[in-house]
């Protein structure tokens, strides 16, 4: 669910089940949006990221009804007018699970989380009858980052280690990428450059982290963390983590120097606010969050101020909106969403231009 990517979708279909049908793709209030496009139709389509020139999408996909039966990756130039199709091809090999792509500044090469070397076949999702059924993440041991072009040929494994590698983002500078591991026994914060060469851990603290994302200038980094703290919270941690699980229901969003050094704890909110970015000017966060509903949906997305003061609700679906990018040149505005899905489980791609 950039949640943690593609598990994401195990939230997207828990709180789909049985959801008002909404079939609109832009609803009163949503006043930050203007001209808003769906761009997919049908499975599940999330965690989509602007080319560096602002010109593709790239996102994962999952549609048992086409094949795909877990996520695989796929990228598509935008429609520059409306009688234009958004016509995506996928780039990943077809097998395992993917998560968590992006595109390198040349728009020539990609980079995504893989299982494929492990199993050609999906992995299990964890059978949750086994832990009461508490709503859990896999953290396959398989994933591993790997550089791509965009016609599919795989050029380089990025990471290699015995345990999860994925979610990765690059600088807006073109310098570095930030992605999470649990190479050192816990789920924590790296950096590498761009051709997976100085590996530097920047979080040390006890939990998920996760979902990192560089701020504009590149300067900062904002991400996701769960931290227990009770000893019954560290135990229940711990033992998860070592069935290569987590439990993200409680997280909150921080944010640091690009180093690691000056963490801050941005929001303080009940249950997941998670999925979080900088807006262009770097002056706002966005982020999604279920913090408003005691049964844990719908998720909408909010802003916030820097230092946690502000905030705005800014989508209102009354299933799920997450997975806010920026167009680099801020104008555009890319989210995923159950809106307009005729009451079915689908997660879809849109696009909107941004009303300050």
């Amino acid at each position: 669910m950039k949640f943690q990517c593609s598990f994401i979708f195990f939230f997207i279909t828990m709180i789909s089940f049985g959801q008002v049908v909404n079939d609109t793709i832009h609803f009163p209030g949503e006043t930050h949006f203007a001209n808003v496009r769906q761009l997919t139709f049908g499975g599940d389509n999330a965690e989509a990221y602007f080319s560096f020139d602002g010109k593709y999408l790239i996102f994962q996909k999952t549609n048992p009804k086409e094949g795909i039966m877990c996520d695989q990756i796929w990228m598509g130039k935008l429609p520059v007018s409306p009688d234009e199709k958004f016509e995506p091809k996928i780039v990943s090999t077809g097998t395992g699970r993917t998560t968590c792509a992006y595109f390198y500044p040349d728009g020539k090469q990609i980079l995504y989380g893989s299982t494929h070397l492990g199993s050609k076949e999906c992995p299990p999702l964890p059978d949750r009858s086994k832990y009461g059924n508490k709503y859990l993440w896999p953290i396959y041991k398989d994933f591993d980052i790997f550089l791509s072009d965009t016609s599919g040929k795989i050029l380089k494994q990025l990471t290699n280690t015995n345990g999860y590698d994925a979610e990765a983002t690059i600088s807006p500078k073109g310098d570095k990428m930030v992605f999470t591991s649990v190479r050192d026994g816990d789920l924590d914060i790296y950096t590498m450059d761009l051709n997976g060469k100085h590996v530097k851990r920047i979080t040390n603290t006890l939990g998920y982290d996760g979902g990192a994302w560089f701020s504009p200038d590149g300067k900062k980094i904002i991400w996701r963390a769960s931290r227990p703290k009770t000893e019954t919270e560290i135990a229940e941690y711990k033992s998860f983590l070592a069935l290569d699980l987590v439990a993200p229901t409680n997280m909150q969003v921080w944010t640091a120097n690009a180093d690691g050094t000056d963490a801050k704890q941005i929001t303080d909110l009940p249950q997941a606010n998670w999925a979080p970015n900088f807006t262009p000017d770097g002056k706002k966060i966005i982020f999604c969050s279920n913090h408003e509903y005691k049964r844990g949906f719908p998720f909408n997305m909010y802003l916030i101020n820097l230092d946690g003061s502000g905030i705005e609700k800014i989508s209102r679906d009354k299933g799920f909106d997450a997975f806010p990018m920026f167009s680099p040149d801020g104008k555009k505005f890319v989210f995923c969403s159950n809106r307009n899905n005729g009451g079915t489980r689908d997660t879809n791609i849109f696009i909107a231009d941004w009303v300050e």
